[in-house]
């Protein structure tokens, strides 16, 4: 459990964030009250479910960056139709 100096305490109770380091590992944390975490937690991450706008873009985003908008890729297109062909 970590102890908190008076003026730590102040500074949290302000609704200040509060900068811990560990001395140990040298990491540096923040310590903010629960209810401002919320906050922030809402406005820099949204849990809700996507949009299908959201998963289209999320897909184009995902070929493009795979190579599937690269020249001679558009075969691939009919590729099932073309294969069925072959099979008959």
């Amino acid at each position: 459990m970590i102890e908190l100096t008076e003026d730590q305490r102040r500074q949290l109770e302000d609704g200040k964030a509060v900068d811990i380091a560990d001395a140990k590992t040298t990491h540096c944390y923040v310590i903010l009250r629960k209810d401002v975490y919320e906050r922030v937690r809402r406005l820099l991450y949204d849990d809700s479910d996507w949009t299908q706008d959201e998963l289209l873009l999320t897909l184009a985003r995902s070929s493009k960056d795979n190579g599937w908008d690269e020249p001679g890729m558009e075969a691939y297109d009919c590729y099932d139709e073309e294969r069925m062909k072959r099979c008959l």
